[in-house]
């Protein structure tokens, strides 16, 4: 067998797990292992994060719609006919003669 082949034997077999130097191997398959732990979970949080924001981002597009909506209603209900229309429902009409203006003079 090459010595390429036999190398590759050995790590399938897991002998380098288990030889003389397999302290410092350990360590540094523990590290690798909570390297990947700390990816996976930095992944999630990100996932859970980008939820957020789109959900965020949705119900902030239907706050915009109703403010929307509602500034149109309030424009309506704010001319002048639609004020008197509902006066006119309530007895209240506007007046035909035109406000005089009163001037009070005070003598010293």
């Amino acid at each position: 067998m090459s010595k390429v082949k036999q190398t590759v034997y050995n790590i399938l077999k897991g002998k380098f797990l288990v030889n003389e130097d397999a302290q410092k191997n350990w360590g540094f398959l523990l590290f690798l292992t909570g390297l990947a732990l700390f990816v996976i979970t930095s992944s999630h949080q990100i996932d859970k994060k980008v939820q957020k924001i789109a959900a965020l981002n949705k119900e902030k597009r239907e706050l915009r719609s109703q403010f929307v909506a509602t500034r149109s209603d309030l424009m309506k209900l704010k001319m002048d006919s639609s004020i008197s229309r509902r006066l006119a429902e309530n007895g209240l009409f506007a007046s035909q003669t035109p406000p005089q203006k009163i001037i009070v003079r005070i003598k010293k």
